[in-house]
């Protein structure tokens, strides 16, 4: 795969420009409130506009690289993709609903009201219930994870967003009384995920038809590197323009809420790795199948949480948090899953 270059200067500084983007985004708030009024004006359907093209921007390059031919390789190691996604739909939701309820509305309710912390609950919810796509392509890299694999986990992760995003995020939610339209939820999916994965498939076949593999993955891709990132930290200036008072008023909360968000990304990618390691799996499948589970589609989450709730609502705080959170996360656990590869030998 030409995308697996390791990691990049962008990336791997994610965190610091997530950081300097948070802040600039309250400056603006701040002392230039007239920009998030005039971006709030272009809404439609209570979807903003300025933050949709860049979502999309933010997602449509990664939909590049998926090649759903992959898919059918799955009967090549079925133990692996069965593990992966099982942690990913069957145990991640509901552990992120867990630890963020009992955080929220039982270990921080001297803190924040029950109304706010099942808002909150409900941003870790969105979060939790899609498993990561674009980043994992770097991650899997910096373990020397296996890149058919890593392909095909993610190809079969789009496909599965699809059917199992809505029903697990309406029923979460649903337990804490916080109920959203099953046709805005749909709207979401296409709007985010079937939109431009429909545009990069055909994006992809056409100038693969016309240009060739070869010109496609290392000439054609690398042009729209960093151009995710980018997407990324403008999305989150604009959503932090619109979340300084709030941030201002009450700066702790965005330590409390990464309690949960991080603890989920721990525990999930522990029981994957470890239950691949008891399952006699090859380290180079381990690893992505730890790292997809424990990290998360937070574009799609921060895409979903403004379509629900609107760019002011503490939900969407909770899906930037998470981004914040992830980098440092994922780049701790590349490296315990370099340092374990020992325990994999006998798998080998």
């Amino acid at each position: 795969m030409g995308e697996n270059k390791g990691i990049s200067f962008f990336e791997k500084y994610l965190t610091i420009w997530v950081l300097g983007c948070m802040l600039l985004g309250i400056l603006i708030g701040q002392y230039l409130g007239f920009i998030p009024n005039f971006l709030g004006k272009f809404t439609y359907a209570e979807i903003s506009l300025p933050i949709a093209v860049l979502i999309w921007l933010m997602i449509y390059p990664m939909m590049l690289k998926i090649d759903f031919k992959s898919v059918k390789n799955v009967r090549k190691n079925p133990k692996g993709l069965l593990i992966s996604c099982g942690t990913s739909w069957l145990i991640k939701p509901f552990l992120m609903f867990g630890l963020a309820s009992l955080f929220f509305l039982v270990v921080f309710k001297n803190f924040i009201t029950p109304d706010l912390g099942r808002l909150y609950v409900a941003g870790a919810v969105l979060l939790g219930a899609a498993p990561c796509t674009a980043m994992v392509f770097v991650w899997s890299n910096l373990t020397k994870g296996n890149p058919a694999y890593t392909l095909v986990q993610v190809a079969v992760n789009d496909l599965l967003v699809l059917v199992f995003f809505v029903p697990i995020v309406t029923f979460l939610l649903g337990i804490n009384k916080i109920f959203v339209p099953w046709d805005t939820l749909f709207i979401s999916i296409i709007l985010f995920v079937v939109i431009p994965l429909t545009a990069g498939a055909l994006t992809r076949k056409f100038m693969i038809d016309k240009k060739g593999f070869e010109y496609f993955n290392n000439k054609f891709i690398p042009k729209f590197d960093n151009i995710t990132i980018i997407g990324l930290l403008l999305t989150l200036i604009i959503i932090f323009s619109f979340q300084g008072k709030a941030i201002l008023n009450n700066p702790w909360h965005v330590a409390m809420i990464g309690v949960p968000l991080i603890l989920q990304n721990i525990i999930t990618f522990l029981f994957a790795y470890f239950v691949s390691w008891k399952a006699k799996m090859p380290h180079n499948i381990a690893a992505p199948a730890g790292l997809i589970g424990a990290s998360d589609f937070f574009e799609l989450s921060v895409a979903v949480a403004i379509t629900l709730f609107g760019v002011n609502s503490p939900v969407v705080l909770v899906t930037t948090v998470g981004v914040l959170t992830e980098v440092p996360v994922m780049l701790l656990l590349v490296a315990f899953i370099n340092k374990t590869k020992g325990m994999f030998d006998k798998n080998e």
